[in-house]
């Protein structure tokens, strides 16, 4: 009964583990996690007017925009790498990235590149912050007691960029208005 209990539990492990998906590699070498999106019924202005409000509006504290043409969108960003043991997490590091965007009639494409992985660690009031400015490409291979780790960062990495691309999806799909401000009153003190 033990030995069918293990191999059930060693199959099962076997499975997650296949299933775990990885960056594409560009023509440089680089990770790259790149997609094209039909959108039929919105014109390309719209688009590009949407991924400029994710960038400056959604995404406003971890992306800058870098530059805007008339068909697309640069940005550079960061995400926040967790690394969480049972229950309890913290922040192990940020990946910073390149964010581009394109804009067709009909359709339009995106792709983050450039990947950095920046280590954090705690300073003396208990903050994580990064340990240095110099970034590693995540397409280094470690060494051999670092594997597991980056195999960890890598798996993280991946999911958060996936979590982003289909919450950009879902911004330029729907159709939101800024909502105006209300005008603040003034009280005068002069009239009562």
């Amino acid at each position: 009964m033990k030995y069918l209990l293990f191999i059930i539990v060693a199959t099962f492990s076997i499975q997650l583990s296949a299933q775990q998906k990885q960056f594409s590699k560009d023509d440089n070498g680089k990770f790259i996690y790149y997609k094209v999106v039909d959108s039929q019924r919105v014109s390309k202005d719209t688009l590009l007017q949407r991924a400029k409000a994710f960038v400056n509006v959604a995404y406003k504290k971890s992306m800058v925009e870098e530059s805007v043409t008339d068909s697309s969108v640069l940005a550079k960003g960061t995400i926040v790498i967790d690394k969480t043991i049972l229950v309890a997490g913290h922040p192990s590091g940020e990946v910073s990235y390149n964010f581009v965007f394109e804009a067709r009639n009909g359709k339009y494409r995106f792709w983050l590149t450039d990947m950095l992985f920046i280590p954090y660690q705690r300073d003396r009031y208990g903050n994580f912050v990064p340990t240095t400015k110099i970034g590693v490409p995540l397409e280094r291979t470690p060494g051999k007691l670092n594997a597991g780790a980056w195999k960890d960062i890598l798996n993280s990495t991946y999911l958060k960029v996936e979590k982003f691309g289909d919450d950009f999806k879902k911004y330029l799909a729907t159709s939101r208005v800024e909502k105006a401000k209300k005008k603040v009153e003034t009280i005068s003190t002069k009239q009562w």
